[in-house]
């Protein structure tokens, strides 16, 4: 039996006794943070900024406990907002230290309840600082206020993406990408009342979120490393040329960089003041495989097995939940522990049911739980309102999603 195999049936163990000893019986599917791994995840993350704060992506955490813990560590600071109504609770409900930290939302927003909300808030508005890389996002917030009296922070979101041969890789983001461009809306936002302009973010998706050490895949994966080195070196440079373009303009407070899997090059650019990180906290299966940092998986579900349809095959009730993204078998839930457990290809993982095999199939009784992994970080609690915090072979804590505050951003 392989190391990996022993460390998966032990961690079994240690689920199964957790639930045996809650003393009640426990509704499913059983949603459980291993917060020994999650906080040495912190502490690695912290080490790999290099000393560069670290911003909490809370769309990789979606637990507000959670995302107060992460900030308990030393090295962190401020949250990366997936919406502004996520920022408006998050600060509303102190959720975040105003005196140490901030709220940047990491996507344009054209939410005009919360923007509202946003410009009636002096406090919030001095702490949450939204995104923008169009003059239609400053006409939005325009349009709901009556006055400028409450200035609203802004941040431009510039394309980090790699332009090789013509072509770009990288997530389509922002429309900005030469320097001229980003100082453009620069001097727009300056030079219009009720804004100011906070900083610059650069999200190098192609590095950050992109597996490098795919075992069986070494000739894929050398590729990937080369375009990421190319990715890091050609935004590197076009950083420094920004950033020198909008020296000439204004002094930026902020400019963000990064993810959980990049945390290393972008840390280590000049221009980059803090860095942003989330699934490197919970660690789901597809940041298993970079060469940058090894994973602890921190975040697993466990589904019930229901019945036993053939000698070989043990079926769980529900785990169809599918991580966004390009549809494929990546973006499955994997059945982690006991280990040797697989989805089927003609029904891989369902809303109502999901058979297994594998040789542990075999062992399984009606009434035992199976223990997942989500393919993507944060997206499985959209499915619970409650997470078991588990320390050593014991649950320490309940705590509440998202979805069991009432909220769906």
């Amino acid at each position: 039996m392989s190391t990996d195999s022993i460390s998966r049936n032990r961690l079994a163990a240690r689920l199964d006794a957790a639930v045996r000893s809650h003393g009640e019986s426990l509704s499913t599917p059983v949603f459980v943070v291993d917060v020994d791994a999650f906080d040495a995840n912190a502490t690695d993350l912290v080490k790999r900024a290099a000393g560069k704060p670290v911003r909490v992506a809370s769309k990789s955490v979606r637990v507000p406990e959670l995302i107060k813990r992460a900030l308990s560590h030393d090295g962190f600071r401020g949250v990366h907002a997936y919406t502004l109504a996520e920022a408006l609770w998050l600060e509303e409900n102190g959720v975040v230290d105003g005196e140490v930290d901030d709220i940047l939302v990491a996507y344009p927003s054209v939410d005009r309840a919360a923007l509202s909300r946003l410009v009636a808030s002096p406090r919030a508005a001095s702490r949450i600082t939204l995104m923008i890389d169009d003059v239609a996002h400053l006409d939005v917030v325009d349009s709901v206020r009556a006055s400028t009296a409450v200035p609203v922070r802004v941040a431009i979101d510039v394309d980090a993406g790699l332009v090789v041969g013509g072509r770009h890789v990288g997530p389509k983001r922002s429309p900005l990408y030469d320097a001229a461009d980003v100082v453009a809306l620069a001097r727009t936002v300056i030079a219009r009342p009720g804004f100011q302009l906070a900083g610059v973010m650069t999200y190098e998706g192609q590095v950050a979120g992109v597996p490098d050490a795919v075992p069986h895949q070494r000739a894929k994966s050398m590729v990937v490393r080369r375009l990421k080195d190319a990715s890091v070196a050609q935004l590197r440079a076009r950083r420094a040329e920004i950033a020198a373009a909008l020296r000439e303009v204004t002094d930026l407070a902020l400019w963000n960089a990064g993810g959980s899997g990049s945390l290393e090059s972008s840390a280590a650019d000049p221009e980059v003041t803090e860095v942003t990180a989330g699934s490197g906290l919970l660690v789901p299966t597809l940041f298993d495989h970079y060469q940058a940092f090894q994973p602890r998986p921190a975040s697993f579900f466990g589904l019930p097995v229901t019945r036993r349809p053939s000698a070989d095959i043990a079926t769980v009730h529900g785990g169809g939940f599918v991580a966004s993204g390009t549809a494929g078998s990546d973006r499955l839930p994997s059945p982690w522990a006991p280990a040797g457990l697989h989805v089927t290809g003609m029904e891989g993982a369902g809303e109502v049911q999901t058979p297994l095999t594998g040789h542990p199939a075999a062992l399984l009784r009606v009434g035992d739980l199976v223990w997942f992994r989500h393919a993507k970080s944060g997206e499985p609690f959209e499915h619970t309102d409650r997470v078991h915090l588990l320390s050593g072979d014991t649950f320490v804590d309940t705590v509440a999603t998202y979805r069991g505050h009432g909220l769906v951003f």
